[in-house]
């Protein structure tokens, strides 16, 4: 397993993240997600993410609980704060309610004294920005977080945090986590540019666009394995996007080259991501253990020039 510095900071973490989206506390038993963490630390994965909104805190506990056998300063551990949490007007968003009453909660789930990394899930266009960052900046006073991240913020919102922070002289964003895969290259244009000028790194999810450039899925709804997320209800509104024949004619192609090229069409998808320098890591899901050892070779795998050209003359209108 490879490691990148978290932006311009001194922290390393792995090419290759896990994360707790839709699985863990859900779809996945905890047994199950325990092997997988464990499984995940073996090979050398050193950051784990997670959020407190997913499955209202359970994600959080499942994590929490399989990383507690560790050493605490063996691995990095992210969760975020912005979603709705209960049904009163101060359960979601970015005030500093919100954020210090589940930053304590999220700590309290996860068993720890501090976070790694907190990220502000989503930009809150009802709180002011100095509020959100002087409340983690706090945070990171007391020691309870280290670094500060947001999640899908746009180009123009992380600029806008930049500069209050350098105003007010408070802790700047380091990592942002967008989604990011050879079918969805939006941050390419402003927010890969923004985080290169700043120090930002990304730290990207969905890199096989929910299992699409894994290669398992055909043409047609007899293309659908059974137990795949594609037959799932609660996640088949994320993949749906993803199964027409446009792209599935893509990902036989992209399956060819990575079967020429030696490596499985998922280790093909995830290296592509790690192609760009300003990408610190590739958060993939996993839902058993042979999944992630999979994934993590991408970790070993050096794309040349001329495959990135063959794979954007597959992936060209």
């Amino acid at each position: 397993m490879k490691y990148r510095n978290l932006g311009r900071t001194g922290l390393k973490v792995s090419e290759i993240s896990l994360g707790s989206w839709l699985t863990y506390g859900n779809s996945v038993d905890d047994g199950t997600a325990a092997e997988t963490i464990a499984q995940a630390y073996d090979l050398g994965i050193n950051f784990f993410d997670t959020a407190n909104v997913y499955m209202r805190g359970k994600a959080e506990e499942v994590v929490g609980e399989a990383l507690r056998s560790y050493a605490r300063e063996s691995y990095v551990i992210a969760t975020k704060v912005y979603g709705e949490m209960g049904a009163g007007p101060n359960d979601r968003g970015l005030s500093r309610k919100h954020i210090l009453e589940q930053a304590n909660a999220s700590l309290k789930r996860l068993g720890l004294d501090y976070i790694d990394i907190y990220y502000c899930h989503r930009f809150d266009s009802n709180t002011p920005v100095d509020e959100t960052l002087r409340t983690i900046e706090d945070l990171v006073r007391s020691g309870k977080v280290l670094y500060v991240g947001v999640s899908e913020w746009t180009a123009a919102q992380m600029q806008e945090a930049l500069q209050v922070a350098d105003k007010y002289l408070l802790d700047r964003i380091a990592v942002n986590q967008p989604q990011y895969h050879m079918f969805h290259r939006a941050i390419e244009k402003e927010i890969i540019p923004l985080g290169e000028r700043n120090g930002i790194s990304q730290v990207v999810f969905s890199p096989l666009a929910q299992g699409v450039l894994t290669g398992k899925y055909s043409r047609g709804e007899a293309g659908k394995p059974q137990g795949s997320r594609a037959l799932d209800a609660s996640s088949n509104m994320y993949i749906g996007g993803y199964l027409s024949d446009w792209h599935l004619t893509r990902v036989d192609q992209l399956k060819a080259l990575a079967e020429e090229l030696g490596f499985s069409t998922a280790q093909l998808a995830i290296a592509w991501v790690l192609r760009q320098p300003n990408v610190a890591s590739a958060l993939v899901g996993a839902s058993r253990p042979d999944q992630i050892v999979e994934n993590s070779k991408a970790s070993e795998l050096t794309l040349t020039q001329e495959v990135i050209q063959r794979i954007d003359a597959i992936l060209a209108d």
